[in-house]
C-alpha cells in the first residue's frame, strides 16, 4: 500500500507518505505559508521514497473542517495530482485527524476535539478509539458554541485548539467528562495518511472530482455580521 497525504486545514503544513504501513512525514507551523510549502514537501517525500505518483495506490487529504482556504490547499493539490495520475482519493475528517494522532501517542480511548472555529464557535466531535486503534466517531461533528457542545458520560481528554480559547465553558457544559485538555495539537498528514489507508482499505476512495472539502459552516464565507 502506498498512499500519500496533505494537511492544510490549520496554521500547520504537513504531507505524509504511507509505504506498507511505515509513514514519513514533513510538518511545518508556518500560517499563511502553506502554497509554498506544500509542493516541495510532497516532491521531497515521492524524491526520498524513488516514487512518482503514477505509482501510488491513492491519495488522502485533510476534507476539513478548517480553515476555508486551507482546506482549498488540500483540496486543490490532492485533485491535481489525482487527476494528473488518475489516482482515486479519501477524504479525511480534520477533527478526526487530529483525535487519531491522539490515540497513537496516548492511553485514553476517548478525545473530545474541539477546533476554534471562529465567530465565538468550534468545529467539535467526540472520538472513541476503537479495538483496532482507529477513531471512531461518537454522534455527528459539528459547528456549535461550546456551551452547547453534545458530550458523553465517557471520561476522556480535550484536544485541539478550541479548548485554548472555550475551556472553562467546554469544561462546565462536560460536566467532570474530560479530565484534562491538550490545545496545542495541531492536525498531522501523518494521521491523515493512516486513516485514508484504512478507508482505502474499506472501500471510502472516490476519484477525485468528488473529493470535496467539508466546512460544516454552510455560510463560511459570509462576515460574522451577515450571520445575526
Amino acid at each position: 500500500m502506498k498512499l500519500l497525504a496533505v494537511e492544510t486545514s490549520t496554521e500547520a503544513c504537513s504531507a505524509a507518505l504511507i509505504i506498507d504501513g511505515e509513514v514519513a512525514e514533513r510538518f511545518e507551523l508556518a500560517p499563511k505559508e502553506h502554497t509554498k510549502l506544500i509542493l516541495p514537501m510532497i516532491d521531497s517525500l515521492m524524491a526520498e521514497a524513488g516514487l512518482k505518483p503514477q505509482q501510488l495506490d491513492a491519495l488522502a487529504f485533510s476534507r476539513g473542517p478548517g480553515s476555508f482556504t486551507g482546506v482549498r490547499i488540500a483540496t486543490g493539490v490532492i485533485q491535481g495530482i489525482a487527476l494528473g495520475a488518475d489516482l482515486p482519493v479519501v477524504p479525511v475528517s480534520t477533527l478526526a485527524a487530529l483525535a487519531q494522532d491522539f490515540f497513537t501517542k496516548a492511553e485514553e480511548d476517548i478525545a473530545y476535539v474541539a477546533m476554534d472555529a471562529r465567530m465565538d464557535e468550534i468545529f467539535w466531535g467526540v472520538y472513541r478509539r476503537d479495538n483496532k486503534g482507529y477513531v471512531e466517531l461518537l454522534g455527528h461533528e459539528a459547528v456549535t458554541p461550546a456551551m452547547l457542545v453534545v458530550g458523553s458520560a465517557l471520561p476522556g481528554v480535550g484536544i485541539g485548539s478550541g479548548w485554548g480559547v472555550y475551556s472553562q465553558q467546554l469544561m462546565e457544559r462536560l460536566e467532570g467528562s474530560v479530565s484534562r485538555y491538550e490545545a496545542e495539537r495541531l492536525p498531522r498528514a501523518a494521521a491523515i495518511a493512516w486513516l485514508g489507508a484504512r478507508g482505502f482499505e474499506f472501500g471510502l476512495a472516490v476519484p477525485a472530482e468528488q473529493a470535496m472539502p467539508v466546512y460544516l459552516r454552510d455560510n463560511v464565507a459570509r462576515k460574522e455580521s451577515e450571520r445575526r
